[in-house]
């Protein structure tokens, strides 16, 4: 959110927020609460998930250091449309709407990147939304890890550890689907060597492999 901004410029658009700390699984905000502030993370990760009309949770995305959430604050007066919870320890910063649009009047850069931020995230969700729409469900669901790899993935020994704390119901949440294909699927996975999994631990031993299969069809 920051590029293009001078050190000095940084520093004083960083100060201007408030810190806060999460302790692993706390809530920073619940969907359909008074939108009172956007919030960029420091260090940790923060999950949102939103609630469809019957009740089931959907993760909608993971958000690591350096990403912003809640930018509809900043933007205009509202509810927050997700509900954001920490996975581990993690700190943010947040600023309200009226601090962030002075922010973004008095460096230029900001509002640019908040603009780049925001058509990401709907380019992000036509995306998605296409997968459920024409998507087999278990390309679908290797689309999913391919795209927490990419974001959080480190290189191990023997393949590249997502490096956050995911369940076999994280993944059916994040994809879509239920627990059972999500476990009949990373299974059937399993024993082709594509994957590794433990508890809420995923390792991807062949990613070339994974993405080939999500690419068939």
């Amino acid at each position: 959110m920051f590029d293009g901004l001078t050190e000095d410029q940084h520093n004083r658009a960083i100060h201007s927020g408030i810190k806060k700390q999460l302790r692993p699984n706390e809530f920073l905000f619940h969907q359909g609460s008074p939108a009172s502030s956007c919030f960029l993370v420091m260090q940790g990760q923060l999950k949102l998930t939103k609630l469809n009309e019957h009740g089931k949770e959907v993760i909608i995305r993971y958000v690591g250091p350096g990403e912003l959430t809640a930018a509809v604050v900043a933007l205009r007066n509202g509810v927050y449309p997700v509900t954001a919870e920490s996975v581990g320890a993690t700190e943010v910063i947040g600023w309200d709407h009226s601090k962030m649009m002075k922010l973004m009047r008095q460096f230029p850069d900001i509002a640019i990147n908040f603009l780049g931020i925001v058509l990401a995230r709907i380019e992000d969700v036509q995306q998605r939304y296409l997968e459920i729409c024409t998507e087999q469900v278990d390309r679908r669901i290797a689309r999913s890890l391919l795209r927490l790899m990419r974001w959080k993935g480190v290189k191990k020994e023997g393949g590249i550890l997502i490096e956050i704390p995911l369940s076999r119901q994280n993944i059916a949440d994040y994809s879509g689907t239920t627990l059972y294909t999500v476990s009949r699927t990373l299974s059937g996975w399993e024993k082709k060597n594509w994957i590794k999994s433990g508890r809420e631990k995923i390792i991807v031993t062949d990613p070339h492999a994974l993405v080939a299969f999500a690419e068939a069809g």
